[in-house]
């Protein structure tokens, strides 16, 4: 008897990499580690917010991108690597938002591109706690705009 097409699509789909973990294998090892250590924090502070639910991790313009459609809660928040700098890193955020302005406002410390990023070294440490403030901002965005009405 021929088991149901539904259980075999499931199994065969766990067995796959998700497009975006099996893109991290592509950067060389240092800014490889970065962006896994990034992933880690981005999952962490969804899971820590109240509100956002379940992240969902997908490609966007090439880049791991992270999205909530659970709640709708949040802006995506994307990481790449900086090309051409091979040493660089950079959270992005929606650039038609106020979420970088707002970062500004908060942690001038850090380095920004535009209005579009949170730019950082591949070496060294990361600044943890105003990057999880940074990224739970983003990912209540529309929660926070829905209340601002």
């Amino acid at each position: 008897m021929r088991k149901p097409a539904t259980s075999t699509s499931k199994a065969a789909s766990r067995s796959r990499p998700k497009p975006a973990a099996a893109l991290f294998d592509a950067y060389p090892a240092p800014v490889k580690a970065r962006l896994l250590a990034l992933r880690r924090l981005i999952f962490e502070t969804a899971k820590a917010t109240k509100g956002v639910g379940a992240l969902e991790e997908t490609l966007k313009w090439g880049q791991p991108s992270y999205l909530t459609p659970e709640t709708g809660s949040g802006s995506t928040v994307r990481i790449d690597q900086v090309k051409p700098a091979a040493d660089r890193v950079a959270v992005y955020f929606h650039c038609q938002t106020d979420l970088v302005e707002t970062f500004r406002e908060l942690y001038p410390e850090l380095s920004y591109s535009g209005n579009r990023a949170i730019l950082l070294d591949v070496a060294g440490k990361l600044p943890e706690a105003a990057l999880r403030h940074c990224v739970a901002l983003a990912l209540t965005y529309h929660l926070r705009r829905k209340t601002d009405r």
